[in-house]
């Protein structure tokens, strides 16, 4: 069971960071290249679908696994795979405070001015991008470190 607990932890941690990476390299990028008036609407939609599904079970299993693989006694397990563990549910932990407290309130705000026309799209993309980008940027980079971290404990 306690295998198999770390292996989950590693796998939703893993497709958790990946999303991220991948929102970091391409579909950022990509959405930069947009008009102001293509961007927040483009941005709106994708924050309408993502935490669904898949989505949500890596997000919930990245602090959930490995909280559950640190409760299963498992012979042979180092202290030093305990403390591996341990520091990836930190960073997972830190990763979704900056999800909650930066970007999910963006995307909120985002929202809100896309559904009012209350500001125009040059406004509202100013008030969200760059500091979405920053929040996100950070957020990737403590998923990143859970991952490897969990991989660290995971290698016998």
């Amino acid at each position: 069971m306690a295998t198999l607990l770390l292996a989950l932890a590693v796998v939703s941690t893993g497709l958790f960071a990946g999303f991220f990476v991948i929102f970091q390299t391409g579909i950022m990028p990509a959405l930069a290249r947009l008009s102001d008036e293509q961007f927040v609407p483009a941005m709106a939609r994708i924050n309408e679908k993502v935490p669904r599904g898949t989505f949500m079970l890596a997000f919930l299993g990245s602090v959930g696994f490995p909280i559950a693989a640190l409760f299963v006694p498992v012979d042979g397990r180092t202290e030093t795979d305990r403390w591996l563990v341990i520091a990836a549910l930190v960073c997972a932990i830190v990763g979704h405070l900056i999800t909650s407290a930066g970007n999910v309130p963006l995307n909120n705000a985002l929202a809100s001015a896309e559904s009012s026309g209350r500001a125009p799209a040059r406004e509202t993309r100013a008030a969200f991008e760059g500091k979405w980008n920053a929040f996100h940027l950070f957020r990737t980079l403590f998923a990143l470190a859970a991952f490897v971290l969990l991989v660290c404990a995971a290698t016998p």
